[in-house]
């Protein structure tokens, strides 16, 4: 599968070990930044590069999915959920990246590296990397009417403020 990563300074030394531990078990890892460690970097670009390639890489027929890291992980998962598409999720335990794959479909997580260690960290990710969708019609439901909203600014069906 191919892992696309991307973080800020606070997870740079988290996702080179990360991004090891992936190599290692035969994933192939894209790393979009940055390169070296910078207290001062900005990180959306790096996050929205990382969605941007693994919904292109998804889209046409590519095993994908993203990684993003940064202190808390939140600035990261907004930045990588400005992408159509993208469907990134907060993980901080085993439980949320599994759940955030079988009920959510998500295709990206993001983890707080002040917030975890590299252990946890990988049980996060190997979770995540081999939990499928669960493909329940409640979950792709409600998957199609976030994808409806994005592209349209509405929810058929369904009362939106401005729609």
């Amino acid at each position: 599968m191919r892992i696309h990563i991307a973080t800020d300074h606070a997870g740079l030394d988290f996702s080179r070990e990360l991004q090891q531990h992936l190599r290692d078990r035969g994933h192939e890892v894209v790393d979009h930044g940055p390169t070296s460690y910078d207290p001062l970097d900005d990180y959306p670009s790096f996050c929205v590069n990382a969605a941007l390639a693994t919904v292109a890489d998804q889209r046409a027929g590519v095993e994908a999915l993203g990684l993003v890291f940064g202190g808390s992980g939140n600035g990261e998962q907004i930045a990588a959920n400005k992408v159509e598409g993208c469907r990134a999720a907060l993980v901080w335990s085993t439980a949320t990246a599994e759940l955030a794959r079988e009920h959510n479909d998500a295709n990206v997580i993001s983890i707080g590296a002040r917030q975890h260690t590299a252990a946890e960290a990988i049980a996060f990710v190997d979770t995540f990397i081999r939990t499928p969708f669960s493909g329940e019609e409640r979950h792709a439901r409600r998957i199609a009417q976030l994808g409806e909203y994005e592209t349209t600014g509405a929810i058929a069906g369904h009362d939106v403020l401005g729609a």
